[in-house]
């Protein structure tokens, strides 16, 4: 903790927003831009506001502050949390939680939060619309088929679903090709190499560069996989807790989903992860830590890849050449 910051502990829900300070002084502003601009008052060049991460609430104020030279934090709303039973408080209301916030950047290191730039926050919108027209498109296509199964349907309900499927469907394919456009403009290399890898098709590509903002923000291969959270919990104490370590799923849910479907494919194509998979299945340990072994080493042969500027070449096991 830096003695000559001056710590903003905020609590954000829907309506309003409480703020509590390093001092204790207590407000209370409304998640408006006219609240905003009533908190920004109170904040001078020492100030560091921190707040959690609250689904889409922290946003706009989030980048508000980042764009009036404020710094800011962004937390995983469980590391507040356990602070919050550390001190077995019985109270849970906006004002004490804000006051919890406060306590804890002041003890904790908090990290500056440093937001999306605007392309990457469109692109990261426009994956979470194909995510839900996916999944509308597979709700469709279940319940035609259930529909089918009656042997005696109705014309009209089938005529609706069919209509409803095939308007799902181009949404979803102008959308990707939107997406693709987009993403081009901006990383068009990265976005070639990745493809080069065996078991990264173009789809996987394409979200593997807006999950990863292009992996510029990652320093190395281990960081990137405690993102996706893929990296090991071990649980040990004593002589008598000696638990089974498993991963932490701390992290990108998406990014894991979708390495995983990936793994798949990787284990027939890709040469080193194929070795990986069938070393640990060879010792007696299950497919699925496999697996889960295999998407570390593809998130690090992407990470590898889309930071040096070369290709995979499957020659040579997982080096890489020039391209």
């Amino acid at each position: 903790m830096n003695k000559d910051i001056k710590y903003f502990g905020i609590d954000i829900s829907h309506l309003v927003f409480d703020v509590t300070d390093s001092n204790g002084n207590y407000h209370q502003f409304k998640n408006t831009p006219m609240g905003f601009k009533k908190f920004e008052k109170l904040l001078d060049f020492n100030s560091h506001c921190v707040m959690e991460a609250t689904g889409y609430y922290h946003y706009q104020l989030a980048y508000f502050l980042l764009e009036s030279g404020i710094k800011v934090s962004v937390e995983n709303p469980l590391s507040v949390k356990r602070l919050i039973q550390m001190k077995l408080s019985k109270i849970k209301t906006d004002k004490s939680d804000s006051k919890l916030i406060c306590e804890y950047a002041e003890q904790v290191e908090v990290k500056l939060w440093k937001g999306n730039s605007k392309h990457q926050t469109e692109c990261l919108q426009m994956t979470r619309l194909l995510s839900v027209y996916t999944k509308q498109s597979t709700m469709l296509k279940n319940k035609l088929h259930g529909e089918k199964v009656l042997g005696d349907p109705s014309k009209s309900v089938l005529r609706s679903l069919k209509r409803s499927l095939k308007h799902v469907q181009i949404e979803l394919m102008a959308l990707e090709k939107e997406l693709l456009v987009m993403v081009k403009q901006v990383h068009q290399g990265v976005l070639t190499r990745l493809k080069s890898i065996p078991g990264v098709g173009n789809k996987t590509a394409l979200m593997l560069v807006v999950l990863t903002d292009g992996f510029e923000r990652f320093t190395s291969g281990s960081e990137l996989c405690s993102y996706a959270g893929l990296t090991p919990v071990i649980r040990k104490s004593g002589s008598s807790v000696n638990g089974r370590s498993r991963i932490s799923k701390m992290g990108n849910q998406k990014l894991r989903n979708l390495l995983f479907m990936c793994s798949f494919t990787a284990c027939k194509y890709n040469k080193a992860c194929r070795e990986i998979y069938e070393r640990i299945v060879a010792k007696g340990k299950s497919k699925k830590l496999a697996l889960i072994a295999v998407c570390n080493k593809l998130l690090k042969q992407a990470f590898a890849i889309a930071k040096s500027g070369l290709v995979y070449d499957g020659a040579h096991r997982s080096t890489l050449v020039e391209n």
